[in-house]
């Protein structure tokens, strides 16, 4: 979980980008990515996130802690009632 523009690659790939050389969480390297966003909006730096339009990501239209939440619900479902 983390903000906008801490996860768009463009801080590592776009030295023309305001974001350039900023710490990023390298989420574009995982198998899949659920972005959970209210809309369409961009981040603080005011750009588009390349993550966004990745093949490994899914966006997900929602409030944030109330996605996740269900989201964590359902994953604990998942276990067959075991606890593990």
């Amino acid at each position: 979980i983390g903000a906008n523009d801490v996860v768009n690659p463009v801080a590592k790939t776009d030295k023309s980008s305001p974001i350039y050389g900023m710490p990023i969480l390298d989420v574009i390297d995982a198998k899949q990515v659920i972005v959970i966003k209210r809309g369409k909006g961009t981040g603080f730096a005011g750009i588009e996130n390349a993550l966004f339009y990745a093949p490994n990501t899914r966006m997900l239209y929602a409030d944030g802690q109330e996605a996740a939440s269900r989201m964590l619900a359902e994953l604990k479902g998942l276990d067959g009632g075991g606890g593990h």
